[in-house]
């Protein structure tokens, strides 16, 4: 199987890359800026495509032959995935479109499936631009889908986790109990989340390549639990005594106090701003599994130790 990753250089879109690369009848290449050029390992220097997505000459440019699968990890904007696909001239046969959750209309109150409504509302600021871009991506695909011999693919993961995370979750709660041996703990928050480990997350992903039950398909991509705060703490607390070695106390705040003196936390607070994911049809037609978040906190502080 030949894959075109579209990024692919950080978290996700690197476990993503690790995953593919131990099946050694697999050939990887990758597309991205070169940003973290001189950071890769040569075999894989020699498989990436230095270039801008949007730069139309040099994606016509690319001639490595038919591609079974294109991956992409980057794209925001409504337009970037047409462009890739209308010139990328060695042709591809699936195109597998990293999503997220966010794009489903808010607010609803019910267990939130993949036929759900999208969004229409624009939020504001960086958060609602990514929003309305994903949600006008996941239009573009389907349409251009529609009109060729193309097969879409795509994944709606909710938080995800795991080493080397660069998104402020986690790692803010790790790095407040070596250096300060506690948290802040929003104590009557009743907000509640699902969170997926990142290798889980990419091998659904890896399991979509070239599987024709997921040819023009959409996945919501999470663990079934409902977290909370609380429970999120109880599994940290798990991971820090495991591998840091070390208890740590909680600094109870209320979310009021939260809110009022601008704390970022990385979970919903409140019950108003949680949605809950159904994640039925990932099991069921792709056989995805999902570790539980206490063993997954524990890998990622051994990695975030080392």
């Amino acid at each position: 199987m030949k894959i075109l990753i579209i990024g692919g250089t950080y978290f996700l879109g690197r476990e993503f890359a690790r995953i593919a690369g131990e099946k050694k009848e697999n050939e990887i290449f990758f597309l991205n800026r070169g940003s973290r050029l001189s950071e890769l390992p040569e075999d894989i220097k020699n498989k990436t495509i230095v270039a801008d997505r949007h730069d139309v000459s040099k994606i016509r440019e690319i001639d490595h032959g038919y591609f079974d699968v294109v991956v992409d990890f980057c794209a925001y904007s409504a337009g970037d995935i047409r462009t890739l696909a209308e010139n990328l001239s060695s042709g591809f046969g699936q195109y597998i479109f990293i999503s997220t959750t966010d794009v489903y209309k808010r607010g609803s109150g019910k267990v939130i499936t993949e036929e759900a409504d999208f969004e229409t509302v624009d939020y504001g600021g960086e958060a609602g631009s990514y929003i309305l871009g994903k949600v006008a991506l996941e239009k573009e695909i389907k349409e251009l889908s529609a009109d060729s011999d193309h097969n879409y693919t795509v994944i709606r993961p909710a938080f995800i986790y795991g080493p080397d995370n660069y998104a402020p979750r986690e790692g803010i709660y790790f790095n407040w109990i070596i250096r300060a041996g506690q948290i802040l703990s929003p104590a009557d928050s009743d907000g509640f989340f699902q969170m997926s480990y990142v290798s889980d997350v990419a091998k659904v992903i890896y399991k979509c390549c070239m599987n024709k039950a997921a040819y023009n398909e959409a996945f919501n991509v999470c663990c079934e639990e409902k977290e909370t705060y609380k429970s999120f703490e109880n599994s940290l607390e798990e991971a820090s005594q495991k591998v840091f070695g070390k208890d740590f106390v909680k600094v109870d705040l209320s979310v009021k106090d939260v809110e009022e003196k601008g704390i970022m936390l990385p979970f919903p607070l409140k019950k108003e701003e949680s949605e809950y994911y159904s994640n039925t049809k990932v099991k069921e037609i792709l056989g995805a599994e999902f570790i539980p978040l206490n063993e997954g906190l524990v890998y990622t502080a051994k990695e975030y130790l080392s």
